[in-house]
């Protein structure tokens, strides 16, 4: 746990650390994660094996969980193909499609241009049809779903929280075990209707740092006022100086295929004493329906994998937690 600890300490929160450096990060979190418990662990994916957003009609081939994994033999395996008309379109954010002549130039397992190609995860597989494997394994669906790239679509999500606390400014706690109640910046999402962390995808040759911090404003205080605007972006950019990184790598989420999966670097930017984002009013982005402080001090059921961000952040905080 100390060996990993120093490490961060050394590298400093992700999203100030250059692109260049991820992949000696990432050697060294993996090389830590066997002498101690204080990395996420990756789990097999399930959601990506349910119902697939904004669309009722599409219906993902069958997979068990003891089939999931690429190296069980399944030859009755015949995932539907589904690449969503508005990414066929090839707005900026989207891939050209395999039959299109231009996807052969595509450098995956690189930096291809401004576009990270590298997952988290390692080295992923390129099928023979020339379209990437999902390292995590089957999910009933081929082609790229909503997802613009072909493999890893690289995501953001800044985890806000503060401490819940009374009308007195006292910080609760919780009946169950006396532990301290965080909560955190949470939209609703409008595709699914879950509350989630407010993150998003970053942008090609954009940095993490960036990104974090771009998405939670578009998404958490859309409609500040005009006279309000500076005094609280001052107030972001400093609590968005010390953060401390929650989690690299695979993401289970809903909209995930064979071919093109989501990946994300969540952060946690913590305001200790509620005196900088923690009063500000927040107002839902374009892509949320509602925004709100959401408190830790129940079971909560979230979109994708970020109940296992905020689990994480909560242990981080000696926070109580219950899943």
């Amino acid at each position: 746990m100390e060996r990993l600890r120093k490490l961060l300490r050394f590298f400093g929160c992700y999203s100030c650390c250059c692109q260049r450096y991820e992949p000696v990060f990432l050697f060294f979190l993996v090389l830590t994660a066997n002498f101690n418990d204080d990395v996420l662990p990756v789990k097999a994916h399930f959601k990506c094996r349910g119902a697939y957003p904004l669309n009722d009609q599409l219906k993902r081939f069958s997979v068990s969980d003891d089939l999931v994994d690429w190296n069980k033999k399944f030859d009755s395996y015949a995932p539907v193909c589904y690449t969503a008309e508005s990414v066929k379109k090839m707005p900026v954010w989207a891939d050209p499609d395999l039959d299109d002549p231009a996807f052969k130039e595509i450098k995956f397992n690189e930096l291809d241009g401004k576009v990270n190609r590298i997952s988290h995860m390692g080295k992923y597989e390129i099928m023979s049809n020339g379209a990437p494997r999902n390292p995590m394994g089957r999910t009933g669906i081929s082609g790229r779903g909503l997802l613009g790239r072909w493999g890893p679509n690289h995501a953001a999500d800044p985890i806000v929280t503060r401490w819940k606390r009374d009308s007195n400014g006292k910080i609760e706690r919780h009946k169950d075990n006396n532990k301290p109640i965080l909560e955190f910046v949470s939209i609703q999402r409008s595709d699914t209707h879950e509350w989630a962390i407010p993150g998003g995808m970053v942008d090609a040759g954009e940095n993490i740092s960036l990104t974090l911090k771009r998405e939670f404003g578009e998404e958490a205080l859309n409609s500040i006022e005009l006279d309000q605007k500076e005094a609280v972006k001052k107030l972001i950019d400093d609590l968005f100086h010390r953060g401390e990184n929650i989690y690299n790598g695979y993401v289970d989420d809903p909209r995930n295929t064979d071919n093109a999966w989501m990946e994300t670097v969540a952060v946690n930017f913590h305001d200790e004493n509620g005196t900088c984002v923690g009063k500000i009013p927040l107002t839902a982005g374009d892509d949320a329906k509602a925004v709100k402080w959401l408190a830790i001090d129940r079971k909560l059921d979230l979109y994708a994998s970020h109940i296992d961000f905020i689990r994480k952040t909560c242990e981080i905080r000696g926070a109580y937690f219950i899943q």
